[in-house]
């Protein structure tokens, strides 16, 4: 049965991220570079991840030791590109703010110094297979972490007076799936007996992620001009 649904999955979601990247190639990339990298890193390390993923429950020990490492050294690389995302949207957000470099620098200390804390508070090197262990909880403090983020950006965005509809849908599909990993992560470590149910939840959040994305970019691509434009 989980087998079945990590199929479905991949079946939806693979020409999903192949719709969002073709959506934000008609013109939405220039504006929305991170997006557009995040999304194509997406969509190449699930193309990894699809076929040890589905022969997991039949991989022999060493395979799945192999599979768990390149998991999770996506998931850093997923992390990463995820928080740079985030704070390059807030960049472009806060323009009309005078104390920009102040709150971006603050932004950018405040979330290197929660990674470290986390990572300092988790990572046990005596737990046996303590190297992968402490990842669990981490991502858990990360996603809890870039939410807080999305939402501040959310703040900003319905607070602005020219709305921007397109980044407000972006925004809130991101806060869809940094909520889902945050709890998905969180079940996943504290109810080991659910982890099955832990990774739909989360993989539900990030189809829903996709989705919307795709939804926002669909439509007529918005120029770097028509956003630069004062009004007169």
């Amino acid at each position: 049965m989980q087998q079945a649904l990590q199929v479905c999955a991949y079946f939806v979601g693979v020409p999903l991220e192949l719709m969002v990247i073709a959506a934000l190639l008609r013109g939405d990339y220039r504006r929305y570079p991170f997006i557009f990298l995040y999304a194509v890193v997406d969509l190449l390390t699930t193309i990894l991840e699809i076929q040890p993923a589905i022969a997991y429950s039949s991989a022999t020990p060493a395979a799945k030791k192999q599979f768990a490492q390149m998991f999770w050294i996506n998931e850093r690389i997923m992390q990463v590109l995820v928080f740079l995302l985030v704070i390059s949207l807030v960049y472009s957000a806060t323009k009309h703010l005078r104390p920009r470099r102040t709150l971006f620098t603050g932004i950018i200390g405040g979330t290197v110094l929660v990674a470290a804390i986390s990572f300092w508070a988790h990572y046990d090197p005596n737990f046996p297979g303590g190297r992968l262990r402490y990842m669990t909880p981490w991502t858990r403090d990360l996603n809890f972490c870039a939410a807080i983020l999305d939402l501040g950006l959310w703040a900003l965005l319905i607070g602005s007076r020219q709305k921007d509809y397109k980044l407000l849908l972006v925004t809130g599909a991101l806060g869809i799936q940094f909520t889902g990993g945050a709890i998905g992560q969180s079940l996943r470590y504290m109810a080991p007996a659910i982890v099955a149910v832990a990774s739909d939840f989360m993989m539900v959040a990030n189809l829903a992620r996709i989705y919307i994305w795709w939804q926002a970019f669909r439509g007529q691509p918005t120029t770097l001009r028509a956003d630069n434009a004062s009004p007169k």
